[in-house]
């Protein structure tokens, strides 16, 4: 295997090739006896590394879990066994190129592999991952973290690709997602309740085959997004993939209700930009009793020129060498007049992958706990260089940074037991101590955030960078699996 050529390869990026079970870690601080649950993380880690440009995004599913129970810790990986993993281990190579290659023509039900690498919800007693690309849930057992198999889809959903960032509504234990392809009507939503059978779904028209990352989902609507960073059209009638950012369209957002038939659908315009994730989504009624749909996220800051206008063959490449360069906004969809407000939250700190207390998802919040992003020293290496905590009603940003040589995950929410209010609780995250060369995972107070972490946990073998992490309580396990 190659890897001195490729930096998403080396150091804290290289793949690890053993599935481990750890217990008896070295804790730096004292484990928070009122922190019960598990935390997991997914992200690529390349079995085979495929001949050609590899992109961080290219490899293999692999989960990591740490189990705390007690004051006491259990740390486990295992790789996410997806049907193409199983063909090249079967083959004993690559049978895939990664997504700066062009696809397999020979292969029209996966011409680019499905490796599930991208996120992990709890659903139903399982863990699910999804590929951001879209396609085939698979699901895991989260003790274990073998992999069970597909998620069980209803016929109607089975030939669609469902996306990588759907919703799981902790009060209801609803699975919301989205599914986008290449053929008309380009988009669908839809709803699997909490005993994995089809509650809802609807298709919702696009104008073309488009790039949505993410959703958001509140009491009683969904909104799904349309922005104007997706294929250039040439290049994709000649069976590439290349990125244009199209500055002429405006952001649109289709608010429906959860529930709501075709005819439902509303559609909000706001100006054009690109948004990898959500923070939140809420219902708020204005001081002239309309009720208006609330939505923060992380878009991109758009490179423009001196006269103000959108450069956007920067902001393509903005996107496509991970160059990243965030602010924290909000819109407003007002659903009596249809008109959009949007403005700036923060446009100092640069941040990223945000979340919220998962059970006050799609409920008004006030703190946002996002991940602080650095410069990149090398293209297409992005650094996760910390963490932050928003206050949204005091317009203040906490931050807290280890070093240059720290290295950050995604970290969800993890409520104390017997949690009171939004921020009682604790945020848990792995994070690569370049100074040492290991991996640790860090426990912080969730209120206090720019104090540092309140206990590490020492790996005795490295955890690759990743991308989305969730937190599933105790209660939440015991519920489902007894």
């Amino acid at each position: 295997m190659r890897t001195n050529d490729v930096p998403v390869l080396q150091g804290g990026y290289a793949p690890v090739y053993e599935e481990n079970v750890f217990d008896d870690l070295k804790v730096i601080g004292e484990i928070p006896s009122d922190l019960n649950g598990m935390y997991v993380r997914n992200g690529p880690n390349p079995r085979f590394v495929e001949e050609g440009r590899y992109h961080w995004f290219d490899g293999d599913g692999m989960l990591h879990s740490v189990l705390f129970e007690g004051g006491k810790v259990q740390y486990r990986n295992r790789w996410v066994m997806t049907d193409s993993l199983k063909e090249e281990l079967g083959a004993g190579r690559s049978l895939w190129r990664g997504i700066k290659e062009p696809p397999r023509r020979d292969r029209p039900d996966m011409p680019i592999k499905n490796t599930s690498n991208t996120d992990v919800k709890f659903h139903n007693g399982k863990l699910v991952t999804m590929w951001y690309l879209g396609g085939d849930l698979y699901e895991s057992d989260p003790y274990s973290l073998e992999t069970t198999g597909k998620k069980p889809i209803d016929s109607r959903i089975a030939p669609l690709p469902v996306s990588a960032h759907s919703r799981v509504d902790e009060r209801t234990n609803e699975f919301l997602f989205f599914a986008y392809g290449k053929e008309a009507p380009y988009m669908h939503y839809g709803v699997i309740g909490a005993d994995g059978s089809l509650k809802h779904l609807i298709p919702v028209a696009l104008p073309g085959p488009r790039l949505p990352h993410d959703m958001a989902i509140t009491e009683h609507y969904t909104i799904l997004h349309d922005f104007p960073l997706f294929h250039d059209q040439d290049a994709l009638a000649a069976g590439r993939h290349k990125l244009k950012f199209h500055s002429e369209l405006p952001s649109r957002f289709a608010v429906a209700p959860r529930y709501g038939s075709v005819d439902q659908i509303r559609w909000f315009e706001a100006k054009p930009t690109y948004m990898y994730h959500v923070s939140n989504a809420w219902e708020e009624v204005n001081a002239r009793g309309e009720t208006e749909i609330v939505m923060t996220g992380t878009p991109f800051r758009l490179s423009r020129d001196r006269d103000g206008n959108i450069e956007a063959d920067k902001v393509t490449r903005q996107a496509t060498n991970l160059e990243h360069d965030f602010i924290f906004y909000e819109w407003r969809f007002n659903l009596a007049t249809g008109q959009t407000y949007e403005r700036v939250i923060d446009d100092i700190v640069n941040t990223e992958f945000p979340i919220v207390n998962s059970w006050m998802q799609g409920y008004k919040t006030r703190y946002s706990w996002n991940v602080l992003m650095g410069r990149n020293r090398v293209p297409e290496q992005p650094r996760f260089c910390g963490l932050t905590r928003f206050d949204l009603q005091t317009g203040t940003v906490q931050a807290y940074n280890g070093g240059v040589d720290f290295w950050y995950s995604e970290a969800p929410f993890a409520p104390r037991d017997n949690w009171k209010h939004e921020d009682d609780g604790y945020l848990v995250g792995f994070v690569w101590n370049g100074t040492e060369q290991r991996s640790e995972v860090h426990v912080f107070d969730a209120s206090n955030v720019g104090q540092g972490p309140v206990c590490r946990i020492l790996l005795p073998k490295r955890v690759p960078h990743g991308f989305h992490a969730t937190w599933v309580s105790k209660p939440r396990l015991l519920a489902e699996l007894g």
